[in-house]
């Protein structure tokens, strides 16, 4: 089969294809098999979909036998005994050891949507209409997200109007020398700054299709500690950076803190089945049955993934453990390649979710990206100007993998260091 298949009866919208131009046909754990039987190492991981790998056995057995036994696949948001065990391990494993209260309100399938319902929760619970968003910050593409999503090249794709969102800068947006925090608390105390009183200040703890920008603690509890002042809510988007990427199952673990409403998705369902969740604290529960509703609320069979993902690897703190050790092994060789180009290339991320950058060349992280997948990787590219070749591989990936991967960039990085447009 063709690709031209696809240039003749796909939308142009579609993106991936295009920096991936191949006929994949199966995939398992760190890698993509391409129908010609040429085979991938794959540092993408489904845009962090597929923390677990691709066709994890265990997840796959159980979901396998889940459906022969004709399991509850489409329950909208019925009791079912897969959602049960799911929130039983959700709040048993993940929760309570943390000392996390949450409800979990189970959204449309998709990340934006999870996004939609926090932003409809903090604005009906304080009464306010304006939302605090950040400089370089994602948070999906359906005109309530896309409105506190920064990226220009999305939002001139939204059709009509898009308000209530102030932007503020994130940490490090005006240089290290520069207090954000200090900036927005300013622009929130003055009456005459023009911002209105938010409903909620929403941040990425680690930016992913920003460029792999990394808040640190101490600027995180700030920011957490001027919404509590100013009455509004503290949402954490922890779609792309939350189910171990960093390291603990929430990223904003390391910081301590505690959001009101955290969304989820991408790998939550630990089998790249579609799923999403908002955890809410009990007080902001302000719905009425049916205020956010949507046929595919509670995807049954994701359910069984997720809880296996969650029972398998965040029992104990042994695979949060391994996944902050391969993120050091990662950080150490980026930080060595950087080194090589210190004029030019930085590295920067936390845990298992890293970026290479070099805010000299445009053009550069697609051009590292190209020279990989012609030589048997996948990986993608971030930041505004694609400036920063994105790392996301599996959380389970070998090590002898992750070290295979690191060369095969190195090697792309000197082919390419020089080779920017004239």
């Amino acid at each position: 089969m063709a690709l031209s298949i696809f240039d003749q009866y796909e939308s142009d919208v579609r993106g991936y294809i295009r920096a991936f131009p191949t006929l994949f046909a199966a995939a398992r754990g760190s890698h993509l098999i391409a129908a010609d039987g040429a085979e991938y190492l794959d540092f993408f991981a489904g845009a962090g979909t597929l923390n677990y790998g691709h066709n994890n056995p265990a997840f796959k057995s159980a979901i396998i036998e889940y459906l022969e036994r004709d399991g509850i696949v489409h329950g909208l948001d019925m009791a079912t005994e897969a959602k049960a065990a799911f929130i039983e391990a959700f709040q048993d494993t993940l929760l309570k050891p943390r000392g996390l209260e949450y409800k979990l309100q189970f959204t449309g399938p998709t990340g934006t949507n999870a996004i939609e319902a926090a932003l409809k929760i903090a604005r009906v619970k304080t009464g306010r209409q304006n939302v605090v968003a950040f400089t370089h910050g994602y948070h999906g593409l359906s005109l309530g997200a896309l409105a506190a999503t920064a990226n220009q090249d999305y939002r001139r794709y939204a059709g009509g109007p898009m308000g209530g969102v102030t932007f503020a800068p994130f940490e490090g947006y005006h240089g290290p020398g520069v207090d954000t925090v200090a900036i927005l608390e300013r622009m929130l105390t003055d009456p005459s700054s023009g911002v209105d009183a938010p409903a909620a200040i929403i941040l990425e703890t680690i930016q992913g299709e920003g460029g792999v920008n990394p808040a640190s603690a101490e600027w995180l509890r700030r920011v957490r500690a001027l919404a509590a002042k100013h009455g509004a809510l503290f949402i954490v988007d922890d779609i792309q950076a939350g189910c171990g990427r960093s390291g603990d199952f929430f990223s904003f673990e390391f910081a301590g803190l505690d959001p009101d409403i955290v969304a989820l998705s991408k790998s939550l369902s630990g089998y790249g089945l579609p799923m999403s969740l908002v955890a809410l604290k009990p007080e902001h529960d302000i719905w009425t049955p049916g205020g956010h509703t949507g046929t595919f609320r509670g995807n049954n069979l994701a359910f069984i993934g997720a809880r296996l993902a969650i029972e398998t690897y965040w029992s104990d703190d042994a695979f949060s453990a391994d996944v902050k050790r391969k993120g050091a092994l990662l950080r150490e060789r980026l930080d060595a390649i950087a080194a090589e180009h210190p004029s030019l290339l930085s590295a920067r991320g936390r845990g298992m979710f890293q970026g290479l950058a070099n805010d000299a060349d445009p053009g550069f992280a697609k051009r590292v990206s190209q020279h990989a997948f012609a030589h048997g990787m996948v990986i993608e590219t971030a930041g505004a100007r694609d400036e920063v070749v994105k790392f996301l591989p599996a959380l389970t990936t070998p090590d002898e993998d992750l070290v295979a991967g690191l060369d095969i960039v190195a090697a792309a990085v000197e082919a390419e260091i020089g080779n920017a447009p004239a």
